[in-house]
């Protein structure tokens, strides 16, 4: 289980406060950032603290469809996605790795949806996280 980063109630994650645990990271976070701002300028990114996880999450929006949810771990940061069955032929045809369409394949189902989730540690993830929000879309 990855530790729970962001924990204070008080302390809402600026950049600076993020950035300082996800070090290495950050390139990986702006990589993501600036591809959602440039391609998808109607997402909305709203930071919440959570009583039940006790930490700070993030979830990124387009009207009232939640896209994903991104928390911070310790060096990183992970992108969560959520997909009911019908996203399942879309991303098993998907550019996704093997891994990941395992991950979801197997996945604990929470009611009808299963979670797919990315640590972003690396180029490669950035290219299935672009992926994934496409398919998000593509879903009604």
């Amino acid at each position: 289980m990855d530790q729970i980063i962001l924990s204070d109630k008080n302390q809402f994650p600026t950049e600076e406060i993020i950035f300082s645990h996800i070090g290495k990271s950050k390139i990986f976070w702006e990589s993501v950032f600036k591809y959602i701002h440039t391609d998808y300028p109607d997402f909305c990114e709203l930071w919440n603290y959570y009583n039940d996880g006790k930490s700070w999450l993030l979830k990124v929006t387009k009207k009232s469809k939640t896209i994903f949810w991104l928390s911070i771990i310790s060096g990183s940061f992970k992108i969560t996605f959520y997909f009911g069955d019908k996203a399942e032929p879309l991303i098993m045809n998907s550019a996704i790795s093997d891994s990941l369409k395992e991950q979801f394949k197997e996945g604990k189902r929470f009611g009808k949806i299963r979670g797919l989730s990315l640590i972003m540690n690396n180029k490669q993830n950035v290219e299935f996280v672009k992926e994934l929000i496409s398919i998000k879309l593509k879903i009604k």
